[in-house]
C-alpha cells in the first residue's frame, strides 16, 4: 500500500483541558507510555509520537499541555498556542472534550475555530455521561461545530481508529493552513458572547434522563469530601490508609521477592564456594541488588493507591481541600500537583512546577519538593522501621510509616511558611480546577498503570544500584588481605574501610560508625543505595538467616563500636530516619533544579541548607533520645 507523503509529514495536535482524557488518548494513538495524572498542570512540555499505522501510513501526534483556554496567561497556554500557530507541520487539531463538562469546554472549540485551524472533536467520558443519566447528541454537536465528532473510550481504546480516519481525512482536505486570529486576548464582551454560544450549544446537545439526576450523587459526596472540616478529616484518613498500607499490605510480596534472592544467593555460594568470585556474586551482586528489590512491592502499592485515587476523581478534590492551607503558606492548589508528584519522584515534580504562574510561588514550591517522601526513601524507611518494630505487629510500623509521610508534609509546610515570610510579596497564582465526576476505577487499568510505573522505577534505579554495588565490593576487597583474613579485618584494611574511618568523626554525634556513615554518603548517588551499601559491607549473604532482609537486620543488631556498644540503637536509627526525611540526597534533583530555575546558586543553596538542617536535626534527635 502506498504511503502518502503529506500524511507522513503532518502533525495532529491534541488540545484539551486537564482531566479530559487527552494524554490517555495520546497513548492509544501512539502506543507510547506517557504519564497520565488526573489534575491540572500535569503536562507542560509537549509529548510527540507516531500514530498507529492507518492505510499504510501514520501521522505525527503532539500532546499539548492541559489548558482551559488559549488566552495565554501562563506557560501552559503559551506552549499550546505556540504549537498551534508557530509549528508549520501542525495541520489538524483534535479537540478532546470531557462529555461531562461540555458546558465549559466548548469555549475552547470556539477559540480553535477563531484560529481557523482544521479540527476534529473527540468526546471522552461517555460511560460517565450515560451512567449519570445524560445523553449527548453527537450528530447535532458535529453540525454545530462544523467538524467531525468521534466518541472515544479512553479505557478500552474504542473510537481511536475512527478518530485517526477523521484526522487523516481533514489533513487531506486541508493541505494548507488558512491564517486566522493570532491574538486571542479577547475583550470581556467578546468572551461573554462566546461563552453564551457555548452554553447554547450545550443546551441543544445534552439531554437529561428523567430517571436519573446526574448531579445528585456528585453533590452528595462533595457535601462531605469538600467540607471545610470533615473534608480535611477524610483527606487525612484516606492518605493515612494509603501510606500505612504500603507497609503491611506489601509484606507477603516482599517475603516472596526476598525468598527468590535468598535462594539465588545460596545457589551461587554453593556452586562457586567461598572464593572471591563466589563472594562477589553472592554478597556483592545478588545480595546488594536484592536488598533493594525486596522493597519494590511497596513502591508498586504506592503507585497503585495514587492511581486508584486519581481514577476515582478524588485527587482533584484533594487539591481543592489543600488550596486554603497552602494559600496561608504563600502557595495555592496549583502547588498540590508537583508536591504530590514528589511522593513518587522529585525530578518530574520539579518540572511540573512550570505551570505555576507566580514566580515567587514556584520558587517556594521547588524548594520544598525534596522534603516530600519520594519512592526512593521507601526501602530505607522500611528497613529502619522493621529494625525498630521487630517482633511488633505490622500495623505499628504502618502507622509509623504514615507518620513519616505526614511529617514530611509538616516539615515542607514549615519551610514554605518561613520562605513566605522572608521573600518579598509577589503576584498570587489563582487556582482553577474542574471537578470530574466520581467514577468506579477499573482494576485492570489501575494495575497496568501501576505496573508500568514500577517497571520504570526498577529500570531507573537498577543500573545505578548494580554499578555502585560493583564499585563498593571492589573497594571493600582492595587491597586483598588473603583467604585467611577475617571479613572484619579485610573490610577495615580495604579502601572502603580506610575512607570510612576518615569520615567517622562526622557521624559519631549521630550515634553511628563509619559503616553507617559510608551508607549515608553512598545515598547521594541514589537513596536506595544506602540499603545496598549496608548489604555489601555486612556481607549479608553469609548471615545465618533464611532471608536477605533478616540477614541484614541480624548484622545491624550485632554491629558494635570498638568498645563493644551497639551501633544501631533506637536513638541512632531514629536519627537516621530524621536525616533521610530532611536531607536532599538526590543529585538528579539538584541538576534538574539548576536547569529549571536557571540558577546554580538556588540549587546549591537548596542542597547545602537541606543537608545541613538534616544533620543538625539528626544529631539533636540522637542526643535527646540517648
Amino acid at each position: 500500500m502506498s504511503v502518502d507523503p503529506l500524511i507522513q509529514s503532518s502533525t495532529v495536535a491534541l488540545v484539551g483541558s486537564p482531566n479530559s482524557g487527552k494524554t490517555t488518548l495520546f497513548n492509544w494513538l501512539t502506543g507510547l507510555r506517557a504519564k497520565t495524572v488526573n489534575y491540572a498542570g500535569s503536562t507542560v512540555d509537549c509529548a510527540r509520537g507516531r500514530s498507529l499505522s492507518l492505510y499504510g501510513d501514520s501521522l505525527h501526534v503532539l500532546d499539548t499541555p492541559g489548558i482551559y483556554s488559549l488566552q495565554p496567561h501562563g506557560r501552559d497556554e503559551e506552549v499550546t498556542l505556540q504549537a498551534l500557530t508557530k509549528l508549520d507541520d501542525v495541520k489538524v487539531c483534535v479537540v478532546v472534550l470531557d462529555g461531562t463538562q461540555l458546558n465549559r469546554q466548548l469555549y475552547l472549540v470556539r477559540q480553535i475555530q477563531a484560529l481557523k485551524i482544521p479540527f476534529v472533536v473527540a468526546v471522552t467520558m461517555m460511560d460517565l455521561v450515560r451512567a449519570n443519566g445524560r445523553r449527548l447528541d453527537l450528530e447535532k454537536l458535529s453540525e454545530l461545530v462544523e467538524a467531525p465528532v468521534v466518541e472515544v473510550d479512553g479505557r478500552l481504546g474504542g473510537g481511536v481508529k475512527e478518530l485517526l480516519e477523521a484526522a487523516r481525512g481533514m489533513v487531506l482536505r486541508h493541505p494548507t493552513r488558512v491564517p486566522g486570529e493570532m491574538n486571542l486576548q479577547w475583550e470581556a464582551r467578546r468572551i461573554e458572547t462566546e461563552i453564551g454560544v457555548s452554553e447554547g450549544w450545550t443546551a441543544q446537545v445534552v439531554h437529561k434522563s428523567p430517571e436519573k439526576e446526574s448531579l445528585e450523587t456528585l453533590r452528595r459526596w462533595d457535601k462531605w469530601l469538600l467540607h471545610p472540616v470533615l473534608g480535611v478529616v477524610a483527606f487525612l484518613m484516606i492518605m493515612g490508609l494509603l501510606f500505612s498500607s504500603i507497609f503491611w499490605l506489601a509484606a507477603p510480596l516482599m517475603d516472596l521477592v526476598d525468598s527468590g534472592f535468598t535462594a539465588a544467593a545460596e545457589v551461587v555460594r554453593a556452586a562457586l564456594g567461598a572464593g572471591l568470585l563466589g563472594d562477589f556474586l553472592s554478597n556483592g551482586i545478588v545480595a546488594g541488588v536484592g536488598a533493594v528489590m525486596v522493597f519494590v512491592p511497596q513502591i508498586f502499592i504506592l503507585f497503585f493507591g495514587l492511581i486508584l485515587l486519581e481514577d476515582s476523581g478524588y485527587l482533584a478534590r484533594a487539591a481543592t481541600i489543600v488550596d486554603r492551607p497552602l494559600h496561608k503558606l504563600g502557595l495555592s492548589g496549583r502547588a498540590f500537583v508537583p508536591l504530590l508528584s514528589g511522593f513518587a519522584c522529585a525530578v518530574p515534580a520539579v518540572m511540573a512546577t512550570r505551570n505555576i504562574r507566580s514566580h515567587r510561588e514556584r520558587w517556594i514550591t521547588v524548594f520544598i519538593i525534596p522534603f516530600m517522601t519520594c519512592s526512593a526513601r521507601l526501602p530505607v524507611y522500611a528497613l529502619l522501621l522493621t529494625f525498630l518494630f521487630a517482633g511488633s505487629n505490622a500495623w505499628m510500623a504502618g502507622v509509623a510509616m504514615t507518620g513519616l509521610y505526614i511529617g514530611s508534609l509538616v516539615i515542607g509546610a514549615v519551610a514554605a511558611g518561613v520562605l513566605n515570610k522572608i521573600l518579598k510579596p509577589g503576584g498570587d497564582s489563582h487556582f482553577l480546577m474542574e471537578l470530574p465526576f466520581y467514577r468506579r476505577p477499573k482494576l485492570r487499568f489501575v494495575m497496568r498503570q501501576a505496573w508500568r510505573r514500577t517497571v520504570s522505577y526498577v529500570k531507573k534505579a537498577g543500573p545505578t544500584i548494580f554499578v555502585f554495588v560493583l564499585v563498593l565490593w571492589v573497594g571493600a576487597h582492595v587491597p586483598y588481605q588473603g583467604p585467611d583474613a577475617s571479613p572484619s579485618d579485610q573490610l577495615e584494611q580495604s579502601l572502603v574501610g580506610r575512607l570510612g574511618k576518615t569520615i567517622e568523626p562526622a557521624f559519631e554525634p549521630m550515634g553511628l560508625d563509619w559503616r553507617a556513615g559510608l551508607g549515608i554518603i553512598s545515598a547521594f548517588v541514589a537513596r536506595e543505595v544506602f540499603v545496598s551499601s549496608l548489604a555489601v559491607i555486612f556481607s549479608i549473604a553469609d548471615a545465618e538467616e533464611d532471608s536477605l532482609q533478616a540477614g541484614l537486620l541480624e548484622k545491624m543488631r550485632s554491629a558494635t563500636f570498638t568498645d563493644g556498644s551497639p551501633v544501631f540503637t533506637s536513638a541512632s536509627v531514629a536519627a537516621l530516619i530524621i536525616f533521610f526525611m530532611i536531607a536532599l540526597q538526590c543529585l538528579s534533583t539538584t541538576g534538574i533544579t539548576w536547569r529549571e530555575m536557571s540558577s546554580w546558586k538556588y540549587a546549591l543553596a537548596q542542597l547545602v541548607s537541606m543537608n545541613l538542617l538534616a544533620y543538625v536535626a539528626a544529631v539533636l534527635v540522637y542526643q535527646l533520645l540517648s
